[in-house]
């Protein structure tokens, strides 16, 4: 692949934002996408890197989850803020990243988006539900570097 942007189609992407958004009607939490061709180090130092660069940290409840992933290194990581870590066990993540590993294995990468985004926001639902007034601080839209 010569350009992040070949990863994924228009319709794809647009299936994965509104994957988003759909996931974050029930929670407080805000969910966000980046993909990167490679990754020169550590995928999860990495993934902390741009949370902090998507400025994903700034939430209110500090409930930000950013899916990372490095196409041609084949690799990922989900990354919850703070407040998800101080509340949830140590493999809350596991069963969403099974999930999206078995569509990742078969090349279905938008189903495997798709469905870790729905279900990371039916996790975070069970700690940070909707409330009256919550608004979406996040872009749902899909970066890429």
């Amino acid at each position: 692949m010569s350009k992040i942007e070949d990863f994924l189609t228009q319709s794809e992407e647009s299936d994965i934002v509104e994957a988003i958004r759909i996931a974050e009607l029930n929670t407080s939490g805000e969910i966000r996408v980046h993909l990167e061709r490679t990754c020169k180090g550590d995928a999860t130092n990495r993934a902390l890197e741009l949370f902090y660069t998507l400025k994903m940290d700034n939430t209110k409840l500090q409930n930000g989850v950013l899916i990372y992933v490095a196409v041609e290194d084949k690799t990922f990581v989900i990354y919850g803020d703070k407040g998800i870590n101080d509340v949830v066990s140590n493999n809350f993540w596991d069963s969403t990243k099974d999930v999206m590993q078995s569509h990742f294995k078969q090349g279905d990468f938008k189903q495997g988006l798709v469905e870790g985004i729905i279900k990371s926001g039916e996790q975070l639902k069970k700690y940070f539900p909707w409330e009256a007034g919550d608004v979406d601080e996040l872009s749902n839209e899909i970066s890429k570097g």
